[in-house]
Parts: C-alpha cells; sequence; structure tokens
C-alpha cells in the first residue's frame, strides 16, 4: 500500500517557504541549512507526483487520439509511454517505503572479507566493484574513506561514504555475510571453494546530531597509509585507527589529506555506528553498549552468489533469485533491493 500524503507535503513546502522568507532566517545558519535541505526534499517528491501524473496524462491523451482516429500506428507510442510511466510508477512506490528516520541519509558501507583466504579478499574486492557499480547507478557519489589491501590479492576491508537521496534507505538492508561459490582462480587443482565476506551499512549522521562519546572510552592510533588510495593519500603516518574500547569496535580512515581530516572521517564513521548499533539493540545510551560488537555483522548469509556448477543470485531472506550474475556483479542489485523493501521489517 502506497501512503503518500500529497496534501500534507504541499502544506509543509508553503509552511517553509514562510520561515525561509523571515528577514531572521538566516540569523541560524545552521538552522537555515536544515530548513532549505528539508524543503528541497520536499520539492523532489511533490515533483515526482507532478512528472508522474504528467506522464499518465499523456498516456491517455495517446489513446484518446487512437480511439478516436481509429489510429493503430499509435499503440508503439502508447506501449512505450505506459511502460516509461510503469517503470518510474515502480520506482516512485518504492520510495514510499522508504519512510525510516535516517532512510533519505548518506550512507557508510563497510566491506570485510571473512573466511575463505585469499579466495576470501578477493571476493571482497568484487563486492566492492558490484555496490560501486550501483552506486554510479543511481548517480550517487562514492568516497574511499579507508583501503586495506592484500599483498597477494584482493582486500582485507573498505568503508566508503555514498552520497544521495536515499542512499541509506536502500543500502540498509544490505548490512550483512555474502556468500560466494566458484572454482578458485587460486587453485592450482581448479576446486570449487566456499568464501563469506561482510557488509556493515550506517547512516551518516547530520551535523546536528549530537553521540557523546567519553574520550576514555577510545584509543587513537596513527599508522602509515597504504593501499590504492590515489594521489591524496599521505604516506606519512597520517592514517588513523580508532578503538571504542566498551565494544571493541575499530574503526580507520588514511584518504583524507591530512591526519586531522582522517581523525575527523573516523570519528564520524564510528558515531554513525554506536548511534545505529544503540538504536537497533535499544538502549537508551552509548554507555549502555557494552561487549564485543566487533563481529556484529557475522551470522547467516543474506546471500549467495553461485558461479559454480551453475550460475545464480539467490537472497535467503526473500528468496528472489536471477540467473544472470554477471548483470548482479556489475551492480544490477535493484531486484534484490527493492524485495527486500517490500517486506516492511
Amino acid at each position: 500500500m502506497i501512503h503518500f500524503d500529497l496534501a500534507g507535503l504541499r502544506k509543509e513546502k508553503e509552511r517553509l517557504s514562510g520561515l525561509s522568507e523571515e528577514e531572521s532566517f538566516w540569523n541560524d545558519q545552521d538552522n537555515a541549512k536544515r530548513i532549505l535541505k528539508e524543503k528541497k526534499h520536499i520539492e523532489n517528491k511533490i515533483d515526482e507526483y507532478d512528472g508522474l501524473a504528467s506522464l499518465l496524462s499523456d498516456v491517455e491523451v495517446l489513446i484518446e487520439m487512437a480511439e478516436e482516429e481509429g489510429d493503430v500506428s499509435l499503440v508503439g507510442e502508447i506501449t512505450e509511454a505506459y511502460e516509461d510511466f510503469t517503470e518510474k510508477f515502480e520506482d516512485f512506490k518504492i520510495k514510499t517505503l522508504l519512510s525510516g528516520e535516517y532512510d533519505d541519509h548518506n550512507a557508510i558501507i563497510s566491506i570485510h572479507a571473512g573466511s575463505g583466504g585469499t579466495d576470501a579478499m578477493d571476493w571482497a574486492s568484487m563486492l566492492l566493484r558490484m555496490y560501486t557499480r550501483w552506486c554510479e547507478s543511481k548517480k550517487y557519489k562514492v568516497q574511499l574513506l579507508d583501503l586495506q589491501d592484500d599483498a597477494m590479492a584482493g582486500i582485507k576491508s573498505a568503508t566508503l561514504l555514498v552520497e544521495g537521496e536515499y542512499a541509506y534507505g536502500y543500502l540498509k538492508n544490505e548490512k550483512g555475510v555474502h556468500r560466494i561459490v566458484r572454482i578458485s582462480p587460486f587453485d592450482s587443482s581448479g576446486r570449487r571453494h566456499t568464501s563469506f565476506s561482510s557488509l556493515d551499512v550506517m547512516p551518516e549522521i547530520d551535523d546536528n546530531v549530537t553521540v557523546e562519546i567519553d574520550p576514555e572510552d577510545i584509543r587513537v592510533d596513527t599508522y602509515r597509509s597504504s593501499g590504492a588510495g590515489g594521489q591524496h593519500v599521505n604516506k606519512t603516518d597520517s592514517a588513523i585507527r580508532i578503538t571504542h574500547i566498551p565494544t571493541n569496535i575499530v574503526v580507520t580512515c588514511q584518504n583524507e589529506r591530512s591526519q586531522h581530516q582522517n581523525k575527523d572521517m573516523a570519528m564520524k564513521v564510528l558515531m554513525s555506528k554506536l548511534l545505529e548499533l544503540k538504536e537497533r539493540e535499544h538502549k537508551e545510551s552509548l554507555a549502555e553498549l557494552q561487549g564485543d560488537y566487533s563481529q556484529i555483522t557475522w551470522g547467516s548469509q543474506i546471500r549467495s552468489y553461485v558461479f559454480h556448477p551453475y550460475s545464480m543470485v539467490k537472497d535467503h531472506r526473500t528468496n528472489a533469485e536471477v540467473g544472470n550474475i554477471q548483470a548482479v556483479m556489475d551492480g544490477k542489485l535493484d531486484y534484490f533491493i527493492n524485495e527486500k523493501l517490500k517486506l516492511r521489517d
């Protein structure tokens, strides 16, 4: 069922527009930016609805013309217009399911190689490519915050900031363990191997959200940046590792231009992770988060990617599956993402 209060959105847009026209609006710049961001968010929703209404109207006009003139040559144009409308309408319906508190936020995703040795690290690098391709298809901006590569092949871990509307809402259900079954390119005997890597997903918190972390609860270490960070990676001891002692959560950042920037970004990732964890565990405060959460993402796999003896990708939560595994590895993930969203867990 679609829950879309158009009248309420138009009313809220008018209210925010009124606030933005007040003389004192820019006295509090942070609040002003927040209001303008919310106003833009609402305007995008209204524009999308109006665009759909316009597309549907075009289809109706074409049908009326074909009926009045008995012109069967318009059938192809009508079919194309209707398919365009239905595709955009399905996207619109999915967006109505993204109603969580942080669904419209940017996302921070971390990929970690699991059991399976070199195969698992190669698998982690394949997942990094897959999610980067998906982000590109959504016109999302991707910033590599940290990359720990392996001397043999693949990566040990990677952390990305995905910037774009509803990035977290779409990606939040990708969190979990991803399994690959294939003939290992690293096994001279050509045997089939099963490997695992995990994905962690957190919303990027806004600057106006305060997360109080006791300085006594964290340990900050510096180390030399490494990996394929590009020309901007500082090869001095500018990389930052922050350990949250009560939970054993470790975050790293090495791809900013300075140690100070790396520390700021690492703290932001840690705050996002702790906030998401606190809410998922239904805790009143961060102080209640005690215990080893360093392996919080591990457990039963959410999805299997089988390359051999047949080709199939199957999501174990929704039973959604496709046979074109290469398309999935090239970032065609919307089917799996949408099917999970429809469950409205």
